[in-house]
């Protein structure tokens, strides 16, 4: 089981009865004619339906069953560190991606990318769903700056040796190029075909709209100051220890030199507040710094990845 093998398609499967059978013959058929070795994932999460039956009607197939439904980032990750693949697709299971594109990713990927994601050019969702997706979408261009259009979109493939830098919690699966990017990789985009969903039901609500917002803030904050959170938790400290010390100051000098009254206001203690509110920022600098460098310690790694190492001469 541990020989290598050209591409690993790693699909999650929720509740997706009626589609697993379907899915599997489409994803064969896309896959045969390239002339490479392949093997197909599927990843239960936990469904409640016929879902695992019908994996189990499917060959070949390396199927994984989670023994709860711990969400779809955990079911990619779970199909990602059971892939043996060069390169690993990823697509979803409710045949609203349509395998056939496998190869227009292949093939932009020759061109010399590490991640080349779907672009679901023309949505067949309903309105709210494309709402939400499209409102996400320009949040994360402001937050994370990435350079594609739908990062919604599963159908993606990437380099395994990219993967591995990756780990995975939350709802982060659609920020997986965004996390890449930011260490280097290189990141394509090819349009996709998308199919409206025609049996089951869909599983994306606003609380996963709520989830996947948290998570991009996160990466925000992980991209920019994942080496050097003093520098962000310190920059805030510095701001709140001068506000605080200024509107001290400033009552000093009315009590000194106007012989105001400041025992009823509320300057006084509000500039007490940010004073200590900037040691905190810059105590829990310093903590989440130690953090981070023990963090990438105990990973073996530093906060930057290397492309080649070449011996000239």
């Amino acid at each position: 089981m541990s020989e290598k093998i050209d591409i690993s398609i790693v699909v999650p499967l929720y509740n997706e009865e009626g589609n697993v059978l379907n899915l599997h013959k489409k994803i064969l058929d896309a896959c045969n004619p390239l002339g490479e070795t392949f093997e197909i994932i599927f990843v239960d999460d936990g469904s409640s339906d016929k879902t695992v039956e019908e994996c189990k009607q499917c060959s070949p197939l390396t199927f994984i069953q989670l023994r709860k439904n711990f969400g779809q980032t955990a079911a990619f990750d779970a199909g990602f560190k059971q892939a043996r693949g060069d390169k690993i697709i990823t697509m979803d299971g409710d045949l609203q991606n349509d395998p056939a594109d496998i190869p227009k990713l292949l093939e932009k990927m020759r061109e010399g990318f590490d991640v080349v994601s779907g672009w679901r050019f023309d949505r067949k969702d309903s309105f709210s769903k494309k709402f939400f997706s499209r409102t996400a979408d320009k949040l994360r261009k402001i937050l994370l700056k990435d350079s594609i259009h739908d990062s919604g979109c599963s159908l993606k493939v990437y380099s395994a040796d990219a993967l591995k830098t990756i780990d995975l919690f939350g709802e982060m699966h659609r920020f997986i190029p965004a996390l890449l990017e930011s260490d280097g990789y290189t990141v394509g985009e090819v349009k996709v075909s998308h199919y409206a969903r025609t049996v089951g039901v869909t599983k994306y609500n606003w609380k996963r709209s709520v989830k996947g917002f948290v998570d991009m803030i996160m990466i925000w904050f992980w991209r920019k100051y994942a080496s050097r959170p003093l520098h962000f938790f310190g920059g805030g400290g510095i701001i709140f220890i001068f506000s605080g010390s200024a509107i001290l100051f400033w009552m000093a000098v009315e009590k000194i030199f106007y012989n105001a009254s400041i025992s009823e206001r509320i300057w006084p203690l509000m500039g007490v507040f940010l004073i200590m509110l900037g040691v905190q920022f810059f105590v829990f600098g310093f903590l989440a710094d130690i953090t981070i460098k023990n963090y990438y310690k105990s990973r073996e790694r530093m906060n930057y990845s290397i492309k080649v190492v070449e011996m000239i001469g």
